[in-house]
């Protein structure tokens, strides 16, 4: 069988979500506007398999990666038989990445004994309560609380607002300028996280996203935005958050009314993963999720 990849397009966002909103999963890569989004710094293309949906991408040493197909149990069994040829025919060796566990037991279900899986605990999605969020409760968070009334103290006027059409250009400036006091050009990971902020800023309309921001209205000026979306009928995702980090309590600020405002429909809030980053690991902690979606690497058993 013959499989044609195909680079991912705005125009493929309604063939692509028609599979990926029958996974029940709530890893923060897989939906359509991350994937867009970030295709140009991770090249991933795209092909229908046996009726479902199966992303590739490159690994660091150029060879190949598929992500789990996208579709009904039956179809991805074929789905799997027939990539798994593929890689065989391309003299290549099987690597499927961004595997979770429900997926991975239906792998040792299907071929016992034949895929191993290493988790990457890097990769490991945040996923929160949205309750807890919202009303901070309790002594573990009795620090962000701290921070917020904090932020409320020094900036009385501030005002919470949704990104719309008219203020999105606003939220643009004040990135360039997030940009410019972050020395994102200095380093390269920082420069493609940018530029996928600028991008989800410009598309907001075309990719559905919802976004916030936080603004003082003595002075007029954006201090803080963030942007995100349902990822499943129980989760809503958080992919892009900045604030200045000279204004104490704004990222707790922006980070608890826009789930107040954004996110109350759905049960849990999954604020994507660490990088590994040591900073970043203890703020994520430091909100006390309530799990982790743990994801990995399956390749096949010596």
């Amino acid at each position: 069988m013959d499989i044609e990849f195909k680079k991912i397009g705005l125009e493929d966002r309604e063939l692509i979500e028609s599979y990926l909103n029958r996974k029940t999963y709530r890893s923060c890569e897989l939906i359509f506007p991350n994937i867009y989004l970030w295709s140009r710094k991770y090249p991933t293309d795209f092909a229908v398999v046996e009726d479902t949906l199966v992303f590739r991408g490159t690994m660091d040493d150029g060879e190949p990666s598929i992500t789990f197909p996208a579709g009904e149990p039956e179809q991805i069994h074929k789905a799997m038989d027939v990539m798994m040829n593929w890689f065989l025919k391309q003299q290549k060796e099987f690597h499927m990445h961004l595997v979770q566990e429900q997926e991975f037991e239906l792998l040792e279900q299907w071929y016992p004994g034949k895929f191993q899986i290493e988790y990457d605990r890097d990769s490991a999605d945040y996923v929160y309560e949205t309750e807890k969020l919202t009303t901070l409760a309790g002594k573990k968070l009795h620090g962000k609380r701290n921070h917020i009334n904090k932020f409320k103290e020094n900036y009385p006027d501030w005002v919470y607002e949704p990104i719309t059409g008219e203020n999105v250009e606003e939220c643009f400036q004040m990135a360039l300028k997030w940009r410019e006091e972050a020395e994102c050009d200095q380093d390269e990971e920082k420069r493609a996280e940018m530029c996928v902020t600028l991008n989800a800023l410009r598309l907001l309309e075309e990719l559905h996203l919802k976004g916030g921001l936080l603004r003082t209205e003595q002075e007029g000026e954006i201090i803080a935005f963030t942007i995100g979306e349902p990822l499943n009928p129980d989760t809503f995702v958080v992919h892009i958050e900045k604030a200045f980090a000279e204004i104490q309590g704004a990222y707790p600020m922006i980070n608890q009314q826009f789930v107040a405002h954004e996110a109350q429909d759905y049960q849990y809030v999954n604020r994507e993963e660490d990088t590994g980053a040591e900073g970043l690991r203890k703020a994520k902690l430091s909100y006390r999720p309530v799990f982790l979606v743990e994801k990995g690497m399956v390749t096949y058993c010596e």
